[in-house]
């Protein structure tokens, strides 16, 4: 047991590390990206500089020539302020893809998690540490949880967890003679498998039921949790 929790430990650190790791990763290529970007974009205040460059080094007289430059330069300021604003959507439209390619990442790992956390429930069955019948109340306790149970369904768990107090596993004629009373003989398999049905839904977590009651091939039914946690009242 403690191999398996240190092992348990161990798979969780180094998941939490390569979500770390993917999670930076991410976030340095975007910010490359876009100091590359920012870096390439032309700037604002060439096409001015240029204009200014011809006041300066033309002796510029003409007053149709100096008009076509002031209008050229006016014609630079707008273009460096539209320049201003890309700038500015460039930056959030990063900024965007960054918080959801962070969240994609997020959402997969905790989906593979999940996963992970379903494999391992169906290969060891579900941890009961706890199962407590009531006849008399027709209540069973799974882990503090209350379920309510019909009169068959009480019979068939209890035969269930007796069968598990003595390591048996019953087949579905063997469970419909217990319920029954009727001899092994006279019983029909088919009967105990409906009583086992019938029991599933009444617990009504398809995961839960399908977990606790195994159906071993070829063998029977077993209740798939640690005889030292049942106590019947």
């Amino acid at each position: 047991m403690p191999e398996t929790i240190s092992s348990v430990s161990d798979t969780r650190i180094a998941s939490t590390r390569v979500v770390q790791l993917g999670i930076l990763a991410v976030v340095a290529v975007l910010v490359a990206s876009a100091v590359l970007l920012f870096l390439n974009l032309p700037d604002a205040d060439a096409f001015n500089a240029a204009v200014e460059e011809v006041f300066v080094l033309n002796d510029v007289r003409d007053p149709d020539a100096t008009r076509v430059l002031e209008v050229m330069a006016q014609t630079g300021t707008a273009f460096s302020k539209v320049l201003e604003s890309y700038r500015a959507v460039i930056f959030v439209l990063m900024v965007f893809s960054t918080a959801l390619l962070v969240t994609c990442l997020m959402f997969l790992v905790t989906i593979v998690t999940l996963n992970r956390r379903m494999s391992q429930i169906e290969r060891q069955g579900i941890q009961v540490s706890s199962l407590i019948l009531s006849r008399e109340e027709r209540v069973v306790l799974i882990n503090n949880l209350e379920f309510k149970l019909t009169d068959a369904a009480m019979e068939t768990l209890a035969v269930l967890a007796e069968a598990r107090l003595d390591d048996e596993v019953l087949s579905g004629a063997q469970i419909e003679a217990m319920v029954s009373g009727k001899h092994e003989t006279d019983a029909d398999e088919a009967a105990g498998a409906t009583r086992i049905k019938r029991l599933r839904d009444t617990l009504g977590n398809q995961i839960v039921s399908e977990l606790l009651i195994k159906n071993i091939a070829r063998k029977g039914y077993v209740l798939a949790i640690d005889k030292d946690v049942i106590k019947m009242i």
